[in-house]
């Protein structure tokens, strides 16, 4: 089979695997692509931790056609007992001739170990299809296996001219409804969404996700308010959501914690660094509730706090072509920044792409992506 014939096939594998995207945690996104003669008989994803993974469903659509059959997998089929039997088993058992994979797994506890039980069955295995969408596909759940740490994307809109708000503080709307769109798109594929406390004071924004007709999942709402001066009536916390709400302080006064809390919200409180919250330890703690993607939304002070302390993986700017004529004192990070233009935090993996009126620029920061 030729070599494009074998991307096709990932690449479907890949689009499969998208569908995933959001639910998995605490494993990744996965699909799957069976083929046989040339022709497609079995196709899966994994739809939700606890569930079959990609390479069981596809095996269940193609029956007896998997036999001698090429499958085509984005990454690595597992070799250990988790919640369910090792994929690596399923596949051997049911005959496959030959397996092409994405990506290794990058957990160094089992990296190899699925392709290894592969060959040794007499299997041949090729890695390395459409390698770098494969592990970008899985940058969260890599991140977070090998850290314990949440992948967190920074989401901003700013103006050309580098304003988030006017000088007044109104920043409704910066960007466009399309790119609007694309953050609640966005908001129904991560586990966690994080604004500061001084957000929720200026914009009381809900921080759910509305699609159309209803559909799309509430991400876990986490609000960083170090002397939790949160008001109990504040719309973030009395809406009606099937997803419960984290402040995240380092105040230890139990009235106004129990305040919180009869409001049906969790309530942590973590070490404090120069008198705030311990990003760290936060990020530490959304790490053990299998939150594998954090969407940071804001403001411009923990968005910078956070990048300071390298707890940012991915960037997503939506550039409007509006212009404020000046300096509103309102940007995406605070503080001055770098002395040298060479001390600049480097992005890569770049792309852009116009969303309505809007440029989506999209960057990872370097090296995140690295094992």
């Amino acid at each position: 089979m030729s070599h494009s014939k074998h991307q096709q096939f990932m690449q479907l594998a890949l689009d499969l695997a998208h569908m995933g995207l959001g639910r998995t945690a605490p494993n990744p996104p996965v699909g799957a692509v069976i083929v046989n003669s040339g022709l497609i008989v079995g196709e899966g994803f994994h739809p939700r931790a606890g569930d079959p993974h990609a390479e069981i469903i596809a095996l269940r659509q193609a029956g007896e056609k998997a036999a001698g059959a090429d499958i085509y997998v984005t990454l690595e089929p597992c070799s250990h007992h988790g919640k369910t039997p090792p994929c690596a088993d399923a596949l051997i058992a049911a005959g496959i001739k030959s397996v092409y994979v994405g990506a290794v797994d990058p957990n160094p506890k089992v990296a190899g170990r699925g392709i290894k039980k592969l060959q040794d069955a007499g299997i041949h295995v090729e890695a390395g299809i459409l390698e770098p969408s494969c592990r970008y596909l899985i940058a969260p759940f890599s991140k977070h296996i090998r850290t314990g740490l949440p992948f967190t994307i920074y989401k901003a809109a700013m103006t050309v001219d580098g304003n988030t708000a006017t000088t007044t503080g109104d920043s409704r709307w910066v960007s466009g409804e399309e790119s609007r769109f694309v953050v609640h798109q966005l908001r129904d594929r991560v586990e966690a969404i994080m604004v500061g406390i001084g957000t929720i004071e200026k914009d009381d924004p809900l921080l759910n996700t509305r699609l159309p007709d209803g559909m799309g999942r509430d991400p876990l709402r986490v609000i960083v308010d170090s002397q939790l001066r949160i008001n109990p009536q504040t719309r973030i916390l009395t809406q009606d959501s099937k997803v419960k709400t984290l402040v995240a302080t380092i105040c230890n006064d139990l009235k106004k914690i129990a305040l919180i809390q009869n409001s049906g919200v969790d309530v942590v409180v973590l070490p404090a660094v120069d008198g705030k919250v311990s990003l760290l330890e936060l990020w530490k703690e959304l790490g053990k509730r299998n939150v594998q993607t954090l969407l940071l939304e804001g403001g411009s002070t923990l968005a910078e706090a956070a990048l300071q302390d390298g707890l940012v993986d991915r960037v997503m700017i939506f550039l409007s072509p509006k212009l404020l004529g000046g300096h509103s004192g309102y940007g995406i990070f605070t503080g001055s920044g770098c002395v040298k233009m060479s001390h600049a935090i480097k992005l890569e993996n770049v792309t852009y792409e116009q969303v309505g009126d809007d440029l989506k620029i999209t960057g990872d920061i370097a090296t995140c992506l690295q094992d």
